[in-house]
């Protein structure tokens, strides 16, 4: 929103909405007031709290439910959302591989870092499951596309672990940039990618990185990976033109 231009009128009634959730210290699964309560409270008219609400739903922090019980109640704002609904704001001019590439060699390195000797035996195990997903050649086109995805998806899951939530946060919405970027589908569906090995190769190590809580080696471990995937994607997207 712009310095000195004012919002909307629904809009101004979602944020006193959002200032009534805190202060009540409301939590996911909590009813708010009925409509006429709210319409009382805020002063306005039953459009404009309807507006207000089905913006707050949009932003995934109330849901409703119809019939007997039925309201409307607080969300739990899922990451996965909000980083949908950022990712429209580039719909029509999406970054390039080269500014995704940027964040990440920024950012993922610090991520790797921070989970060294903080990662648990569960949360090892489940990296270890997506990294056999990928770890062999695929048998078709599509395992192959799986396969890549799959490679995408164990730097998600990092992201997720980090004890930084906005560091994990701002890290997973590069990977879902990715995911929707054309030029990177094209890429992933290349039935002749000659990256796997060297990937595998670099999230072993960080793996034992992780384990052995050595934050220096994960996190240079972690830049070679980047600046190494960084390269072999635009050699590719200098191929496909």
């Amino acid at each position: 929103m712009p310095a000195g231009k004012a919002k909307r009128r629904p809009e101004a009634i979602a944020d006193l909405m959002k200032d009534f959730i805190r202060s009540q210290k409301l939590v996911p699964g909590d009813r708010l007031p009925q409509e006429r309560e709210l319409m009382e409270r805020f002063k306005a008219a039953k459009g404009t709290v309807r507006e207000a609400m089905k913006a707050l739903e949009t932003q995934g922090l109330i849901f409703t439910r119809s019939g007997p019980g039925g309201g409307a109640f607080v969300a739990a704002p899922s990451a996965q959302h909000a980083m949908e609904l950022l990712s429209t704001h580039f719909f029509f001019s999406p970054p390039t591989l080269s500014d995704i590439y940027a964040i990440r060699k920024a950012l993922e390195p610090e991520v790797a870092a921070l989970l060294a000797g903080h990662v648990s035996a569960q949360q090892l195990a489940s990296l270890e499951r997506t990294i056999r997903i990928y770890d062999h050649l695929p048998a078709d086109p599509e395992e192959q596309y799986r396969q890549r995805i799959a490679e995408l998806d164990f730097h998600s899951q990092l992201a997720q672990f980090s004890p930084n939530p906005l560091l994990g946060f701002l890290c997973g919405l590069m990977h879902n940039l990715l995911r929707d970027s054309p030029v990177a589908k094209q890429i992933y569906a290349d039935p002749t990618p000659s990256s796997r090995e060297e990937g595998v190769s670099y999230q072993y190590r960080l793996m034992a990185a992780l384990k052995d809580g050595r934050a220096d080696d994960a996190r240079s471990i972690t830049a070679e990976h980047m600046a190494f995937a960084e390269a072999y994607m635009l050699a590719c997207a200098a191929k496909i033109g």
